[in-house]
């Protein structure tokens, strides 16, 4: 049995990397998939790969949109309830490194357009598919986050600093929706080989700083995470199986997802999977607390 039979997602960034492979992954398993991209041409051969892809009458349809654009998002859900009357899931993927330096010597307009794009092409997605969503009492949101919400990134501040945004603003609205029976995660698909490690090896030592720069050559060289582990937590996700998680963020590599739904007493009284200040006493240490 299909995983996503009938269900109808909004994948946006899908024309590449690892937007693509969700795609790709949802249709597989029966949903019909509404992607997105700035880029016609790439969105075109994108739609024609995840149409090959496709199992179980599930449907592919591709839109150009700039989701940190509200007047785009609004056609994009629009478009999908004209095709499919509705959505089931959404999966905010769309984002971008961003400037690559110190914070003092960067454009400060590309900074400001790299918070927009990361965390405004979240949010929009977000407040266009919450009305019907609401109004039928049930629908699945994930976001993506990286490797910027849990630890710092030196020289990748733009970055950073959205994707921590990115997964408080999952958490918060987590709750602002949980009596709707909305569920809404955040993904850490591991360290992918996609173009954004490319723009780091083009940047080079001087921009993103010789460790990172250091590590991103033997990412390359290992050949990354694989695309297809994060694509299938999304597909999870966005499945019954996970009914019942809410307001987490979820590793694809290091955390056992697959068997979360036998621990959802402690995923619902505790904050694990959450991001939260680290005081003395949780390292045992005596002062401060």
């Amino acid at each position: 049995m299909m995983k996503l039979q009938g269900r109808r997602a909004l994948v946006t960034g899908a024309s590449q990397g690892f937007g693509l492979a969700v795609a790709r992954a949802f249709v597989a398993e029966g949903a019909s998939v509404l992607i997105c991209s700035r880029g016609q041409a790439d969105l075109e051969r994108a739609a024609g790969e995840v149409a090959e892809a496709a199992r179980g009458g599930g449907t592919v349809v591709a839109r150009k949109a700039d989701v940190s654009q509200a007047g785009d998002v609004d056609a994009l859900v629009k478009h999908a309830h004209q095709a499919w009357g509705g959505l089931d899931v959404l999966v905010c993927n769309a984002g971008v490194y961003g400037p690559k330096g110190p914070i003092e010597s960067v454009d400060i307009d590309a900074w400001s357009d790299a918070i927009r794009i990361n965390l405004m092409g979240v949010v929009l997605p977000c407040r266009a598919v919450l009305p019907d969503f609401k109004e039928k009492r049930n629908g699945k949101i994930v976001l993506l986050s990286g490797g910027g919400a849990t630890k710092p990134l030196p020289f990748l501040s733009a970055y950073a600093a959205s994707k921590a945004a990115v997964v408080r603003f999952g958490e918060t609205l987590a709750e602002e929706v949980r009596e709707f029976g909305i569920l809404v995660n955040s993904v850490a698909p591991g360290a992918l080989n996609t173009r954004l490690l490319d723009e780091v090896l083009e940047a080079g030592p001087d921009k993103v700083g010789r460790s990172f720069y250091e590590q991103s050559l033997k990412q390359k060289s290992s050949g990354g995470t694989p695309l297809d582990r994060g694509a299938a937590l999304c597909v999870y996700l966005a499945s019954d199986a996970s009914n019942g998680i809410t307001g987490k963020l979820i590793s694809a590599v290091w955390d056992p997802w697959e068997t979360l739904g036998e621990k959802m007493a402690d995923l619902r009284e505790t904050d694990i999977y959450t991001l939260r200040r680290i005081t003395p006493s949780d390292r045992g240490k005596p002062w401060g607390s």
